[in-house]
């Protein structure tokens, strides 16, 4: 039998890069990949049913499912994480010292209210430093660019929330280093401040790292952003869901390896200096698959993030991973 054809879409991270290559192939599949510089563009892609498999930011998933039947499920592959302590700027003059400080100010959020970094970092706000999303005014836009609303997904705001979207020219950055918002949350981090022409802009978690390893230390959460999404149609096709699966699994192990087998030689392909001290700690701390795929590896972030999910009022009622993942791989 003909190798079934599908459109696949996710980004070309250096462990999804041996699917576009070729080292990696999904079996009894004719992939025909798909990627963008804006990871949104495949988000959309796949929102609009262009796609049938897909990187999916998990807010964007999770908000199909407050329709009476969603059209995906997913699966436990998780292409992209980051911790997001660091996703949060603020103005240096605002007064902003301590989390705490947030109560009452104006925030600015990329790309849509709730976010998947804004996700996680309400959630972390709330629960750690006793600061509610309602008791902030949000801003959303662009952080170094205007973006429209992205009107191809929905767009739920809770009561008691306020939340407005910055004008067609205004981006998030420069509002923050005018003083017209007190801080940002952004998957972003603002040029200025990286190229350092700015001095009106700094992170409030200044020393980021450290409060992230603690946060993981506490919590064993590595937060994941997206997933990988698969029209329910397709299910029911023997064997598909486990193809899938095992190749972003092969795809991400080849990665991981090599970082592994080039430790005694101290990376010398890597162009980042000191990046083998950085690699030996980190696998101290995250162990010997620092980017687990699968369920169990990683139900305490799921279940955090749905938690948060519809504590801010993005899902109608508490998910769970038996809700989203598709059937026989929770276990």
């Amino acid at each position: 039998m003909a190798d079934l054809s599908l459109e696949v879409g996710v980004y070309r991270y250096e462990h999804t890069e041996p699917l576009f290559d070729g080292r990696v192939t999904i079996g009894g599949v004719d992939a025909n990949l798909h990627t963008s510089p804006l990871i949104s563009d495949v988000f959309r892609s796949m929102a609009q049913g262009e796609l049938d498999i897909a990187e999916f930011g998990l807010t964007y998933f999770l908000r199909t499912f407050d329709r009476d039947d969603s059209p995906f499920l997913a699966l436990p592959i998780f292409p992209n994480r980051n911790f997001r302590h660091s996703s949060l700027f603020v103005n240096v003059d605002s007064g902003i010292e301590r989390p705490e400080d947030l109560a009452g100010r104006t925030i600015g959020e990329f790309a849509l209210y709730g976010s998947d970094p804004g996700v996680w970092m309400k959630g972390v706000l709330a629960d750690e430093y006793g600061v509610a999303p309602e008791e902030i005014d949000w801003v959303i836009g662009g952080t170094d660019h205007p973006i429209p609303s992205f009107d191809w997904i929905p767009q739920p705001v809770p009561d008691g929330v306020h939340v407005r979207h910055a004008d067609d020219d205004q981006t998030l950055a420069a509002l923050l280093e005018n003083g017209e918002i007190d801080a940002l949350l952004s998957v972003d981090v603002p040029q200025r401040l990286l190229d350092g022409s700015t001095t009106r802009i700094r992170r409030l978690f200044v020393d980021y790292e450290a409060v992230e390893r603690d946060y993981y230390r506490r919590t064993g959460i590595f937060p994941m952003m997206h997933v990988v999404a698969i029209r329910r149609e397709l299910v029911e096709v023997p064997g598909l869901v486990e193809s899938v699966y095992q190749a972003f699994c092969e795809a991400k192990d080849i990665v991981q390896e090599h970082y592994r087998a080039n430790a005694a030689k101290q990376h010398m392909a890597v162009i980042t200096p000191w990046f083998s001290e950085l690699f030996a700690e980190n696998r101290a701390l995250l162990g010997e698959d620092w980017w687990p795929y699968g369920v169990d590896a990683n139900r305490t972030a799921v279940d955090t993030f749905l938690r948060y999910h519809h504590e801010q009022g993005l899902s109608r009622r508490l998910l769970t991973s038996e809700d989203i993942f598709v059937p026989g791989t929770t276990g």
